[in-house]
């Protein structure tokens, strides 16, 4: 039974609270809020906080969904340069595509997709606008902001903010979200901020990050996982200096924020022509994930377990090439300053020790492949790579074993029908590798479970490997990895390939 270190219930009903009084604090007609982070399916905030519902974020907003809509901003560069977002592995300009039918899903209006920071130039981005605009999404275009950021009296000007369209919009709460760092949120909020007054509205911005979570310790693991989650764009959390000094009380930020601060509130005294409301970036902040905490010590040692978990994803991208040196060493540092080693993920030493122990049985096994899957029981459970099938296809069968009580040598798929599909590989696809993959390996149970009741007993088990931690001695195939996350099993792998290959996929 995996312990609960954070109230899902508690915390949608402290944020929706909290929200709403920023709504109606001040007197404004209307709320611009900045959404960072992942507004769905956020699996760091599930990791780190166990219990936090990855979906807590747009169920809040369900519940304001009279009073709200959401803008998504994507950066041009992201749709020219195909950047990806690693959790699903989808190109940023497919992501927002993803967050409308999200979005949509719970019943949320959406008002447009705001193309930030456009050139001309980028067929790219003319396709994608025209894809939105044939399927009925309306698109706005705002480019680079004449004079940002240091140059104030121009950024609130005609030639400034004034230069890009105002987004028209209805209601009280404007969520301003997209798909990843960097996609121009804050200038856009920014931007409808001026326009509003200049139109005789008044408005107000505010802005929602789950992390760095402000009211935990600097180095709470928590927040620490944060900077590992973050390590590409170089984030390191500090003490916000601007609420110690006006306050008197120690609140945790983080770099970017920092620096950006007196810069946003310039502009908003610009804006309104009167003092800032905040007088720290924590102030803008309506994060109260903190008050959802109900176990620390669990949600520091799950926390401790994704600072491992993303270095050890850092060392197999850094393999693949996908990150620099400074990125991993990043990583490396945090570890180190948490004390954290690799084999303290669980399942690491299991995988390792199973190949090893394979290897000294029998030479043929020399370049073995395994994986070790920790259950909610606390049992670990192993497979190895064989003519067959990949390890990790093989240990998710002997975990369906284990968990319907099935014997471990008794066959949930016939050899005759792996071997039949391995001839469909081989001989008519023309596939340079007949060992099956977790895929074909899943979708053969499912059809042996339609005439063999083992076969079924153990198909309705595969469900329950959600939220399981697992470990490969070699770097999975994508298409491996991706069935692994779509069935919800944590997995890593060592820095390792199977074979000497340039081109493995």
């Amino acid at each position: 039974m995996r312990k609960i270190g954070f109230s899902a219930e508690k915390y949608i009903e402290e944020q929706s609270k909290y929200i709403l009084e920023r709504i109606q604090q001040g007197g404004g007609d209307r709320l611009y809020l900045e959404f960072g982070g992942k507004l769905v399916q956020d699996k760091h905030a599930m990791r780190v906080l166990p219990g936090f519902d990855e979906n807590a974020k747009i169920k809040l907003l369900q519940k304001m969904k009279d009073q709200a809509e959401i803008i998504i901003c994507v950066y041009s560069g992201d749709i020219t340069t195909n950047k990806t977002r690693a959790d699903f592995g989808i190109t940023y300009d497919l992501e927002v595509l993803r967050l409308i039918d999200m979005f949509r899903k719970y019943d949320l209006q959406i008002n447009s997709v705001v193309v930030t920071r456009y050139e001309e130039d980028s067929p790219a981005v003319v396709k994608f606008i025209n894809k939105l605009e044939q399927r009925g999404i309306k698109t706005y275009k705002h480019r680079f902001t004449k004079g940002y950021p240091t140059d104030v009296d121009t950024i609130v000007s005609d030639e400034g903010y004034g230069a890009n369209p105002y987004i028209e919009v209805t209601k009280p709460l404007i969520v301003v979200t997209g798909p990843g760092g960097g996609s121009g949120k804050l200038a856009t909020s920014l931007s409808q901020l001026y326009h509003e007054y200049t139109r005789g509205r008044k408005a107000r911005y505010a802005k929602f990050e789950t992390f760095p979570i402000w009211n935990l310790p600097l180095k709470h693991p928590v927040n620490v996982a944060y900077e590992a989650a973050t390590a590409d764009l170089k984030d390191v959390n500090m003490i916000d200096s601007f609420h110690l000094e006006a306050y008197g009380e120690k609140a945790v930020n983080y770099n970017r924020d920092l620096e950006a601060f007196p810069v946003v509130k310039r502009i908003i005294e610009r804006i309104t022509g009167a003092e800032a409301e905040y007088k720290s970036p924590t102030d803008m902040g309506v994060n109260r994930a903190g008050f959802g905490i109900i176990d620390d010590d669990v949600c520091r040692e799950a926390a401790c377990q994704e600072i491992i978990r993303r270095y050890i994803i850092a060392e197999c991208d850094f393999k693949k090439g996908r990150i620099g040196a400074d990125t991993l060493e990043r990583q490396k540092l945090l570890m180190d300053e948490m004390d954290l080693k690799v084999e303290d993920r669980p399942v690491v030493l299991p995988a390792r020790e199973f190949a090893e122990k394979k290897r000294q049985q029998n030479a043929r096994y020399a370049n073995v492949v395994a994986v070790a899957m920790e259950l909610d029981d606390g049992t670990v459970i192993t497979g190895r790579s064989s003519r067959r099938m990949v390890a990790a296809a093989a240990a998710i069968l002997n975990a369906a074993k284990y968990m319907s009580g099935i014997a471990d040598e008794i066959h949930l798929i016939s050899p005759n029908i792996l071997e039949r599909i391995q001839n469909l590989k081989t001989e008519l696809l023309q596939a340079d590798k007949s060992s099956l993959n977790c895929e074909e390996v899943l979708t053969a149970l499912t059809i042996s479970a339609t005439t063999n009741p083992t076969a079924e007993a153990a198909l309705n088990k595969i469900g329950e490997l959600r939220g399981c931690m697992a470990h490969c001695t070699a770097i999975l195939s994508d298409k491996d990895e991706k069935t692994l996350k779509g069935l919800g099993i944590d997995v890593t792998s060592d820095p390792e390939y199977v074979t000497n290959n340039l081109y493995y996929s």
